[in-house]
């Protein structure tokens, strides 16, 4: 493999669509076990890769080096294979801006609520602080350092203004579960669900009924391909093909 994803689950994806739209290379799903991981990554065997689910934290070790992009978020998306020296980045930070600003959601002086606390929910939580939430709460299933249960969210913080899925629940093939009720935050002005595969999800559908604004992560898949590929090949893309892309796409996925 030269440019590709690695993962462990991804029947889902649309990267290898988006990657071949964008740049004139193949670009392989690559799905790997947790012992295949390891491996995988001590051969590198690999020009540039993508790194999802389970593995953007746990590709770190591997790594020669990182911008400091990545190293202030603590996750990486991006691999690139320079003569043998890997370098990290990660392009969820400027894909997760993307998102929010070309949906015209309000963060400043928001109290923002993100599901999720693995290596998706890093990047949205170094986007939330750059765009100055007046408060940021993760609430996961893992307890962590600084991050609540779902029960004490209901307690305790249905006044959040913004909601975000940085969970894989709701996704392809589950399309029926949805991480929380939206019903109990009354506040709620905008869900931003990271989860393209389906385009609208159970939550996003749930949203949409209550009058809040609902995005899905299709765009910001498109925006953190382009940055990816931007490092891949070392070239400069027109941020126009990130809307030209997913219009293609919902297109695409429309005429099914």
């Amino acid at each position: 493999m030269e440019y590709g994803l690695i993962g462990e689950k991804l029947g889902h994806s649309y990267s290898k669509i988006i990657h071949e739209k964008l740049a004139d290379y193949k670009y392989d799903l690559t799905p790997l076990t947790k012992e295949e991981f390891p491996l995988f990554m001590e051969k590198r065997e690999f020009k540039a890769i993508n790194v999802t689910i389970p593995y953007k934290e746990k590709v770190i070790p591997y790594l020669d080096e990182m911008d400091n992009n990545a190293k202030q978020i603590g996750a990486v998306n991006t691999v690139v294979n320079t003569n043998g020296k890997l370098v990290g980045h990660n392009t969820d930070f400027s894909g997760f801006l993307y998102m929010i600003q070309n949906n015209g959601v309000e963060i400043k002086d928001k109290k923002v609520l993100v599901l999720g606390n693995g290596g998706a929910s890093k990047a949205v939580f170094a986007v939330l602080k750059f765009l100055e939430a007046k408060e940021i709460i993760l609430v996961g299933r893992t307890l962590r350092e600084n991050t609540i249960t779902f029960q004490e969210c209901y307690e305790k913080h249905t006044h959040g203004q913004v909601i975000v899925n940085a969970t894989p629940v709701g996704m392809y093939p589950d399309i029926d579960e949805t991480p929380i009720d939206l019903n109990k935050f009354t506040k709620c002005e905008a869900v931003l669900d990271l989860i393209y595969n389906p385009l609208k999800t159970k939550l996003l559908h749930q949203a949409e009924e209550l009058g809040m604004n609902a995005v899905n992560g299709l765009e910001m898949l498109v925006a953190q391909a382009k940055y990816a590929v931007e490092f891949f090949l070392g070239n400069k893309i027109e941020d126009i093909r990130i809307k030209e892309v997913t219009d293609e796409i919902y297109s695409e996925i429309l005429s099914r």
